[in-house]
């Protein structure tokens, strides 16, 4: 990195960019440039976190609601249905806004309302795989039911969750990005793109680089990741690539 991200210099305070600091300086003196890199890791920390944690859940519970049904299928069901009933960001707010303003907070709120779209796509996965016939036959020979549903059952699957963390990760980066614009995510000196945003908006006329470059970036690799999980969906999708 060029420069410190956090290191202020107030004489050059709004700079435009150039070509020492080619995104400009922000309203603190600080490099844009050094203070998108270093959001670029917290943002890809999020994520990967947000969506390492959900697929687990999610496949855990959606395999076990789907193979085994009855009574703990009924009890995940409305548990997902509750927090379907939800506008996902709304609830994340809420959320964060209980339990305080920090990342570990935001990690735990994108979590939550994120375990729920695994869980429901692995569910209607299992009810449609545990029909097939290889899975009758390891039950015919006298396969236990854990064996089957790790063993034949989730891996095919798996290139559907592949598909979903893929799209999931983009939206975990915008809601990490959209409660730290709130003040609810990560707390100032350290580098968010959302506090970046908001820290622009009063700047919008007289320096607009304090707000392109952090949209830009966001917007960039939100797009990137929905590209991929479209190729990737294509990829294992029989039917699309025909």
């Amino acid at each position: 990195m060029p420069f410190d991200p956090v290191a202020q210099d107030l004489p050059l305070r709004l700079a435009a960019p150039t070509l020492v600091h080619p995104f400009g300086l922000d309203e603190l003196g600080r490099d844009i440039l050094a203070r998108v890199l270093a959001g670029a890791r917290i943002s890809f920390f999020v994520g990967l976190t947000v969506v390492s944690i959900s697929a687990s859940v999610g496949t855990l519970l959606g395999a076990v609601a789907g193979y085994f049904g009855g009574v703990l299928d009924d009890i995940i069901g409305r548990v997902i249905d509750i927090l379907l009933a939800f506008p996902g960001l709304l609830l994340a707010i809420a959320l964060v806004a209980v339990l305080g303003p920090s990342l570990t907070n935001v990690l735990f709120a994108l979590t939550i309302i994120g375990w729920v779209g695994y869980a429901r796509l692995v569910r209607g996965q299992v009810l449609r795989v545990r029909e097939l016939e290889y899975v009758q036959a390891a039950r015919a020979v006298g396969a236990g039911a854990p064996h089957i549903l790790w063993r034949h059952v989730v891996p095919a699957a798996m290139p559907a969750v592949v598909v979903q963390a893929t799209l999931g990760m983009g939206g975990a980066i915008i809601g990490e990005a959209a409660l730290s614009f709130l003040g609810l995510g990560v707390q100032p000196p350290s580098p968010s793109w959302g506090t970046m945003l908001n820290g622009g908006r009063a700047h919008l006329l007289d320096a607009p680089h304090l707000t392109i470059f952090p949209g830009l970036a966001i917007a960039v690799l939100v797009l990137g990741l929905n590209f991929l999980g479209d190729g990737l969906r294509d990829a294992t999708d029989p039917k699309r690539s025909a």
